[in-house]
């Protein structure tokens, strides 16, 4: 069985208070409402259907949830978001075994899912402010993963001196730059000396970490030679480990866009034990198909063992979820 482990879907419900919430969404907002599978489950069923023996863990699309309002709105969207999402599951329980939850992190409540979905930032604020922290005291004692996803939208710009990104380049490289900085901040906040088990999968294999391994390994290990308003050098000295064994605690999922070099990179980085099959379906040029069939073709041509793939397609995931 193929366990694919981040699909993004919009339950009915949640589609419909959208576009009432935000009407004229741009951006991010303008790409998830034009695509058919997210929220018509005839068409998605299609789709599956072209895989065998395939299942789904399904989460919410972007935007983040806070960015819809105020903590009451965002609180609400959350709320018909994991009521709807559950209910899929509980309906269709051979297409989707489990769901991720989404919390308004402007406001979070508490979990009901095989984990959660968080995103790089807070509307602008990082993850390690000690607001947002307690998500991950309750995620280590629940003992359930948590998926990191990035986001940005085009007002982050190219360059301090423009007002905006171009030819989205926002998206392109501001979303991998954000799941990097994300994680970087997890870290140097020493996340994994407090939780040394704790789950979190990033998406897109790790983002920029595995290709960077020279930059976050001899780089950080000299964190503060280049600093001269602070001395991180007595960070390093009370962090446990060397910057870049943190880094390979994080899990990673597979969804790379059919990028075979990415895939082996990554998967080099962070061994086959901590990587997840995960397509990133729907939003691919033919809406649906093409991220699962680019990544499944490659994952079976890699020169891996078959326990090692098989540990990837459902093996970790039925650990990490603790799913039957």
């Amino acid at each position: 069985m193929k366990i694919d482990i981040f699909n993004h879907i919009f339950p009915k419900a949640y589609f419909d208070k959208m576009f009432e919430v935000l009407p004229n969404g741009k951006d991010m907002h303008k790409r998830v409402r034009a695509v058919p599978s997210i929220v018509d489950l005839d068409e998605r069923f299609r789709i599956m259907d072209k895989f065998g023996d395939y299942v789904q863990i399904i989460c919410l699309g972007a935007p983040p949830i806070e960015v819809y309002g105020a903590a009451a709105i965002a609180t609400e969207m959350a709320k018909i978001a994991n009521d709807g999402m559950a209910e899929l599951v509980r309906r269709y329980p051979d297409r989707f075994p489990g769901f991720i939850a989404s919390l308004p992190m402007n406001d979070p409540p508490g979990l009901g899912a095989v984990g959660v979905q968080i995103f790089s930032n807070v509307l602008g604020r990082p993850l390690d402010k000690p607001e947002t922290m307690p998500l991950f005291d309750l995620m280590a004692e629940l003992d359930l993963p948590i998926w990191l996803h990035p986001a940005r939208g085009a007002d982050f710009p190219d360059y301090k001196g423009e007002k905006k990104s171009h030819y989205e380049i926002w998206w392109t490289f501001g979303w991998p730059y954000e799941t990097s900085v994300a994680m970087a901040h997890l870290v140097f906040a020493g996340l994994f000396d407090k939780h040394p088990n704790l789950k979190i999968i990033t998406h897109h294999l790790g983002a920029m970490i595995p290709y960077f391994e020279g930059r976050v390994g001899p780089g950080w290990d000299q964190l503060g030679t280049r600093t001269s308003d602070e001395d991180y050098t007595l960070l390093l000295k009370k962090l446990k480990k060397r910057p870049l064994d943190y880094f390979h605690m994080f899990y990673a999922d597979t969804a790379v866009f059919g990028s075979k070099s990415a895939t082996v990179c990554g998967l080099d980085f962070f061994g086959a034990d901590k990587v997840l099959f995960a397509s990133d379906s729907p939003f691919d040029p033919e809406k649906g198909s093409a991220y699962i069939r680019w990544t499944i073709d490659i994952l079976d041509k890699l020169e891996i063992t078959d326990a090692e793939r098989k540990a990837i397609y459902e093996g970790n995931a039925r650990r990490l979820l603790k799913l039957k």
